[in-house]
């Protein structure tokens, strides 16, 4: 198969010929509808005795665990960081117990991983609850949780990886939001899709923004889709009637998280991806179009206001 470029704008497909297995690769991955991170570390090009070692944060159920899963899969060694942890006796898969929906809690994180990841891949995410809820920090919970922690390790983390390392930010972009940096704490009023989008804007910026601070590091959006996972338990109350249909019905007609890993984790391996940050792929691995509504200029005032909530959070 012949790959051309791969632009934020070109569609692109990355199937099984070109990718690299997962092989020798050192990486880093922020976790699920409640707060994961992954690494995972180098396996070799050619099969042999190494394997691979991942590292993940956050909740263990849904699009994270599935890419733990993958990579352990394929010899990875992976490292559950989160709240919960639903597979032990899995093999390569470890489990750290830490609570990142506290910004100060992701930035300690971001400050300890090992310096040598080759893929960071962030997944954090839940839907806002029908009534605001807040961090003990003080931070809206869906906010904190699918976006701001992501921002928090970011920085920590960010400036320690090494050239061509890779940062994948799962949410969905290319979908036109373009967020409100004037409310992004939701204390002004409150709807809970409206600060879920303000975070789906945010983490789209967030990719955008960091392709541009941080020149040596290759930084992409991953927008997987619908996919039945634990991210609209908080939303529709889990376990209630509406959640397990809406769930049902998902699964019914939707890609599993499975699905999506066995077909993703191959794109982000891919070394034909190594220069193109900035670029967006869709639950096939197309690439997609940015918002074409996130200027330069608002996504900086948007990371600017997301800075300042963090950080003036993280020391309270």
């Amino acid at each position: 198969m012949t790959v051309g470029d791969i632009a934020p704008s070109a569609p692109y497909l990355m199937g099984e010929e070109g990718a690299r297995d997962g092989q020798g690769i050192e990486a880093g991955v922020l976790g699920d509808s409640r707060y994961e991170l992954e690494r995972c570390a180098p396996e070799p090009r050619r099969a042999g005795p190494e394997r691979t070692e991942r590292r993940r944060r956050g909740r263990t159920n849904g699009l994270g665990r599935a890419i733990a899963r993958a990579f352990a899969s394929r010899g990875a060694r992976v490292t559950v960081v989160g709240q919960t942890f639903r597979d032990e006796g899995v093999t390569g898969i470890e489990f750290v117990r830490a609570d990142l929906s506290l910004m100060s809690a992701a930035a300690r994180v971001g400050g300890s991983l090992p310096a040598a990841l080759d893929h960071v891949v962030l997944t954090t995410g839940i839907i806002a609850a029908p009534q605001r809820e807040v961090t003990q920090e003080g931070i809206e919970r869906d906010m904190a949780v699918s976006y701001l922690s992501r921002l928090a390790l970011l920085r920590e983390l960010a400036p320690r990886l090494p050239e061509r390392a890779r940062v994948f930010i799962m949410g969905f972009p290319g979908t036109g939001e373009v967020g409100d940096e004037t409310d992004l704490n939701a204390e002004r009023s409150y709807d809970a899709m409206k600060v879920h989008m303000n975070t789906v804007a945010g983490n789209e910026a967030l990719v955008l923004d960091s392709a541009r601070r941080y020149p040596t590091i290759d930084f992409f959006g991953l927008n997987p889709g619908l996919i039945k996972t634990g991210i609209r338990a908080n939303y529709l109350g889990e376990g209630s009637l509406k959640h397990r249909i809406a769930e049902g019905l998902i699964g019914l007609f939707m890609s599993s998280a499975e699905t999506y890993a066995a077909r993703i984790v191959p794109v982000m391996v891919a070394p034909e991806l190594e220069g193109r940050s900035g670029a967006m792929f869709n639950q096939k691995g197309h690439a997609i179009r940015a918002t074409e509504a996130l200027t330069e200029s608002h996504v900086s005032a948007l990371i600017a206001a997301s800075e300042v909530l963090v950080s003036s959070r993280a020391r309270s």
